[in-house]
């Protein structure tokens, strides 16, 4: 394996790139045997990250040595990170495949952490769907390479805020919206979604969907009274060294995203092949991505050909497809060594005179 500089499509036209269809029609042959999600390794991953999670975050709250709570609070922060990105996996897997996955995930993560699935839950498959990715239709793209340089740290810091904002939207805008019609409307349709794109709108949701929305609606409701209430026999310090948290928990997951793609698409649709390459994977040797791109989101391009791969396929599938296809292949060049060369190549093409 061997890690690329920019991909030969020139930055605006990477929507023209034609399809391989040997590496397409690899990818599918060479993982049929690995494309089972395991309970035996979703369960206890998911379980012990959220479990290593909160008790640091106890440690954080319970500490009065300085030190120690700060490397407890380091722990809850990439434990949580890791336990909540496990919503990605939710959105891809087949319903039947983890009996009570989703509802024990929502029940320990997404509640506690006001980030029930349903956030991610009908809105992350229309950024795979074939005419929508790189779009103005696609929920979770942005050109950033193609915008101005200031456009990055806003980019990043705007998460720092995410806590307080799902803390209100749960607590205060929800309930309202239960009296108030309109405003129901306008939370769902504008803040009801993990989306990066600001001119994104969620249709209404409908049937079962529906109902697990109230019910994910609820608890987190009840949860946010919960924290709020709190406050009055604990004081203000513990809620506010969870928000901390779940903030640098927000922005780690933010400067991941940065990294995820090249968004270097103009808005036009793509081939398959156009956006495994606008995509990123960050494969061994590299060692500290496993930590900023956990649950397998350092193969995120080869998750754009495989969408319901389960993430513990991934690393496997990788090897597969780089032993069959070479180092001199379509597959080869969406890999990259790493966090920071990515974010300095990131920041060099919003450098770039348009």
């Amino acid at each position: 394996m061997t890690v690329h500089e920019p991909i030969a499509a020139p930055t605006g036209k990477i929507a023209t790139i034609p399809d391989d269809m040997d590496m397409l029609r690899a990818a599918v042959e060479l993982t049929r045997d690995i494309s089972a999600a395991r309970g035996a390794i979703y369960w206890p991953d998911m379980l012990l990250s959220a479990a290593l999670g909160y008790a640091g975050l106890a440690g954080a709250i319970l500490l009065d040595t300085s030190w120690a709570a700060l490397a407890c609070a380091a722990v809850a922060v990439f434990a949580l990170y890791r336990a909540l990105l496990f919503i990605h996996e939710l959105t891809h897997i087949h319903r039947t495949a983890l009996p009570g996955f989703r509802f024990v995930w929502n029940l320990l993560v997404g509640i506690p952490m006001l980030t029930p699935s349903f956030m991610y839950e009908g809105v992350h498959t229309l950024h795979h769907a074939r005419t929508r990715y790189g779009t103005a239709e696609d929920p979770e793209y942005l050109p950033l390479a193609l915008m101005k340089p200031w456009s990055l740290p806003v980019f990043a810091l705007i998460a720092v805020f995410l806590p307080v904002g799902l803390l209100v939207r749960s607590a205060v805008l929800v309930p309202l919206g239960v009296i108030v019609p309109p405003l129901r409307r306008l939370v769902w349709s504008r803040v009801s979604a993990l989306a990066i794109n600001p001119d994104f709108r969620r249709r209404p949701p409908e049937g079962d969907f529906a109902r697990m929305v109230f019910w994910q609606e609820l608890g987190a409701s009840v949860w946010a009274w919960c924290l709020l209430a709190s406050t009055r026999w604990l004081g203000w310090r513990p809620l506010l060294i969870a928000l901390a948290v779940i903030s640098a928990t927000a922005v780690l997951n933010q400067i991941r995203t940065l990294v995820a793609h090249l968004w270097e698409n103009d808005g036009s649709a793509m081939t398959v092949t156009g956006q495994y390459l606008d995509s990123v994977n960050v494969p061994p040797p590299a060692l500290l991505s496993p930590l900023w791109a956990p649950v397998g989101l350092r193969y995120h391009a080869l998750h754009h050909l495989l969408p319901s791969m389960p993430y513990h396929s991934l690393g496997e599938a990788h090897r597969r497809l780089t032993a069959q296809l070479g180092g001199a292949s379509t597959y080869d060049k969406a890999s990259y060594p790493g966090l920071l060369p990515l974010l300095a190549r990131l920041v060099k093409s919003t450098m770039v005179a348009r």
